[in-house]
Formats: C-alpha cells, structure tokens, sequence
C-alpha cells in the first residue's frame, strides 16, 4: 500500500478527510503541506515504534517485519474494538497465536483499569456509607466490617477458585468454567480473546472480581442490625460457590447457558449487559429469603427506626452513582461506542428515576426526601444496568420512570403489606428493580445500538420473542438465589445460629461483635 493510501486510511480511521478537515478553507499549499507533514510522522511511528503484528517469513526462512498495511490493519481493529485481521489469518494458517495475541490495547485498557477501580470504589466506600448511613449509630461499625469482610474473602475465592469457574471452560460445561485458571494461573497480561481482544486478562479478571465483591455485600442491606458477623461471612462464603460462580459462568461464560450474545449452544438466549440477573436479582432475592428466616429485629413495627445520618447515606448514593459507570459503561469491556451508549443511558435513567421517586413522595406524601431521592438513584442504576449497552436514549428514559415507580411501589406499599422486615430495602431494590430491568431489556433491545445482538439473536431480536428468553432466565436466577439461600440459612442456624443475641442486638453490633463504636460523644 502507498503512503498516500495509508494515509486516508488513517485519517478516514479519526473520522477526517481532505473535504471535512477542519482547515478545509486555508489555501491548498498549506493543507498539502501539513497533509505531507502527517504522512511521513505516520510513516516514521510505523517504521521505528515496536509493532505487535506479526513478521512474515521470507525465502530463507527468517523473519521480517510485517507491512504497513498489516499494521494499519491492526490499528483499525484496535480502535474498532474486534480482533485484529493479522492475527486471524495468521492463527489460521499456523494455528499457533502470534505476537499480537500478548499486546493489549492501552486504551481499552486503561479504561478497564479505571472501571475495575470505580466499581470497587462502588463497595469501598459507596455502598458502606450508604448502608451505613441507613442503619442506626448503634450498627454503623457493624456494616463497614461487613464490607470489608466481604471484600477480603470473596477476594481470596476469587484468586483460588472464582475466576476460573466463571470464565475458564475447560469443564465444556454451560453451568461452571473449568480448572485452567485455579489460583490465577496463566492469568497474565495477554487478553483471553473469549472475552476482549484488547484488554489484559489480569484487567479483566479483577474487573470481574469487583462484582463479586458487591454481589454478596448487597445482600447484608436486608439482614442488617441484627446477624451475627461470623454467620454472615459462612454464608457468603457458600453463597458464592452455590449461586454466584455458576450464575455468573451461565451468563457471561463463553460455554454458559444463558450467554445468548456469544455462546451459539446457549440453550437459554439470554442477555445480561452488566449484571441485573448475576448481580441484582441473585443478592436481592436471596435477600429476600435471609431476612424472613432471619426474623424481624426487636421493635419492628412498634418503634422508629429512622437511618441515623442521611448524609453518610447521600455520600454514599453519589459513590455509587459514579462507580457505576465503571459497572455499567465497563462491561464493554473496551473504551467503544457501546461502552459510550451505555454511558450515556445509565446516566438519564438514573437522574430520571431519581426525580420520579421523589415527586411520588412529594405527590402522595407532601415532602420529597433525600432518602427518597437516593432511593430513586439506586433504583434507576439496577434497572438499567441489565440494558444499558443494549437500548436507546429514549428506552432509557422510558426505563428511568418505570425505575423510580415500581421500585417505590415495592419498598413501601408491598413491605407494608407483607410485613417482612427488608431493613434497607434490597429486595424492593435490587431484586425488583433487578427483574424488572431483566424483562425491560428483553422488550427494548435494539440491534441499532448495539450490533453483537445480531450475531446469535438477530431473529429473536427482529422476531421480538428475546423478553421470552428473558423471563425463563429470571425464573432460573429466582429459583437458584431462593433454593440456595434456603438451604445454606438452614443449615448454617443448625450448626450455629444466625441471629446475634436479644441483647446484643439492643446494645448494639458494633460494640458487642467488633468491640469498637462509630461515634465517640
């Protein structure tokens, strides 16, 4: 290929051309001087920076470096985001990988590390303050230990088993990965291209473990103020290993049974953006179950409860909110134009359902509350987060207002009726939200936003049967969060009892199980 070639290629690549550049109206000497001028820079980044293509062998066998061409072919898959052309071709021909197979992108990857950050960012601090804030001073101390709990442990799972049972395949099963990954084995900086093309699977695999981390820590919104720590810690620790590794590998692994977007054999052609059904639905439900066996805590319904520091809660709210770009717009798993839909649709639902929450309050009960507000936030952000990289704008602002009404309907008319003692209404949250937002992106998922649902689901998309495959995912997730939660609380209050002490829970959490206090007065 010429130089001149070469370089309309690269300027059609940044989106510019001769006709539309922006000096189009300076004189033509000066555009061809600086037309010439980028064409030998180009020329010389080719020749003289490391290239990850691959060398093509000459006539005595030897290596060479590879074309220009070659390599403006992998810059365009680079910032297209799909794997580049060399490397298949070349793959195809020696079935051995070659150099570009171990070269991320530095973008693509920069952006997961900074997503991988946001969402931890999510559990440490955001959803310990907004817990936190939520729960009497008594318990402060008793939800920030039991973040960091979970954040450690889950961790530690992680390293050992998880990431290998979610996103190995060695197994050849569609309900767990496989054993090639055990204690992060291999996981270097070479992208798993089952997954990214451009991003290192050491990135990966820890943007991962950050939802592994929050999945479980949701859970401890429903129980608050009232399990004992150790419990709490032995049933996540089998409630990862029961629900969440083989949820997860279902429905984001590349053999999993739910992976409608990249597993052909799927039996169930599911879709999942960022994780209503792993990580919404699956913690809310079995939230659900935990504080029903659990029981209510001393005084419900007979004295107040209110949270003790709506500050701490609003804190929190605005760190969850910002962190869940990282959840959502990171799911991409590259820094593309489906990363940018999605976030660009969390952020309207998320406002949307805010606003909504808080002029029902106003409407039906004369004054819009912070807590209301930040309930509405949280509630835009699950609802959306299964759809966010899969519908339109105004899909998502139709979303947002669903968002902030059935959400507010769930933790208010539906507690009340049924009585259960959901302390800070995950269930009306996170398993509500989280299957309303499943069953909505079954409806409002388009092609046009995002292309990789014509790979395997372009007629369930055109057809408009996709929200069938979603409502037997939810009924799966359902069943697996229920059963589990069910049986681990079981047996867990056989061997040692869930609940903390009737005294204990009138002192209070923190003093009793960790010995310390939030507030010294």
């Amino acid at each position: 290929m010429m130089p001149d070639q070469m370089m309309a290629r690269l300027l059609l690549l940044n989106g510019a051309t001769v006709k539309n550049h922006p000096n189009h109206d300076q004189s033509s000497k000066q555009h061809a001087m600086k037309l010439t001028f980028c064409k030998w820079i180009t020329l010389a980044l080719f020749a003289f920076l490391p290239c990850p293509g691959f060398a093509q062998a000459t006539a005595d066998g030897k290596a060479s470096e590879p074309e220009l061409s070659d390599r403006v072919a992998d810059l365009e898959a680079y910032v297209n985001n799909v794997a580049p052309p060399t490397a298949a071709a070349k793959f195809q021909e020696t079935k051995k990988a070659g150099p570009i197979a171990a070269v991320p992108g530095p973008g693509h990857n920069a952006w997961m590390m900074t997503s991988s950050a946001l969402v931890l960012f999510m559990t440490l601090p955001g959803l310990a303050l907004f817990y936190g804030g939520l729960v009497r001073s008594k318990n402060v101390l008793s939800v920030l230990a039991q973040c960091l709990g979970i954040a450690g442990m889950v961790t530690i799972l992680w390293w050992a088993f998880g990431y290998s049972l979610v996103f190995g395949k060695n197994f050849n099963s569609p309900f767990l990965g496989g054993s090639e990954y055990f204690f992060l084995s291999g996981v270097d900086s070479i992208p798993n291209t089952d997954y990214a093309a451009w991003v290192s699977q050491n990135v990966f695999s820890m943007y991962q473990l950050m939802f592994a981390i929050i999945t479980p820590a949701l859970i401890i919104g429903a129980i608050a103020e009232r399990m004992k720590f150790s419990a709490v810690m032995l049933f996540v620790l089998g409630w990862m290993f029961l629900v969440y590794f083989p949820l997860a590998h279902m429905v984001w692994g590349i053999t999993g049974w739910m992976n409608g977007v990249w597993n052909e054999h799927a039996t169930i052609k599911a879709v999942d953006f960022a994780g209503g059904t792993v990580v919404h639905m699956s913690s809310g439900w079995s939230a659900l179950i935990l504080c029903i066996l659990l029981g209510k805590r001393i005084g419900f319904g007979k004295e107040p409860m209110p949270p003790h520091n709506m500050v701490l809660c609003m804190v929190g709210t605005g760190m969850l909110w910002v962190g869940w770009y990282g959840f959502n717009a990171g799911s991409a798993v590259a820094s593309d134009v489906v990363a940018a839909n999605a976030f660009m649709t969390t952020t309207l639902a998320t406002a949307v359902a805010s606003f909504v929450w808080g002029m029902a309050e106003y409407m039906l009960r004369g004054k819009p509350s912070v807590l209301g507000f930040c309930s509405g936030a949280v509630g835009g952000l699950v609802v959306i987060t299964p759809a966010c990289g899969f519908v339109s704008v105004n899909s998502a602002m139709f979303i947002g207002l669903v968002a902030g009404l059935v959400p507010f309907f769930a933790c208010t008319t539906i507690k009340k009726k049924f009585g259960y003692d959901d302390a800070l209404d995950t269930f009306g949250v996170h398993a509500v939200g989280g299957t309303l937002g499943a069953f909505l992106t079954g409806v409002l998922a388009t092609a046009s936003v995002n292309s990789n649902l014509n790979t395997f689901l372009k007629d369930y998309v055109a057809g408009h049967t996709l929200w069938i495959e979603q409502l037997k995912a939810i009924a799966l997730t359902i069943t697996m969060a229920v059963a589990a939660t069910f049986i681990l609380a079981k047996i867990l209050g056989a061997l040692l009892g869930l609940r903390a002490s009737e005294d204990v829970e009138r002192q209070g959490l923190d003093l009793n199980e960790h010995g310390e206090v939030g507030y010294e007065y």
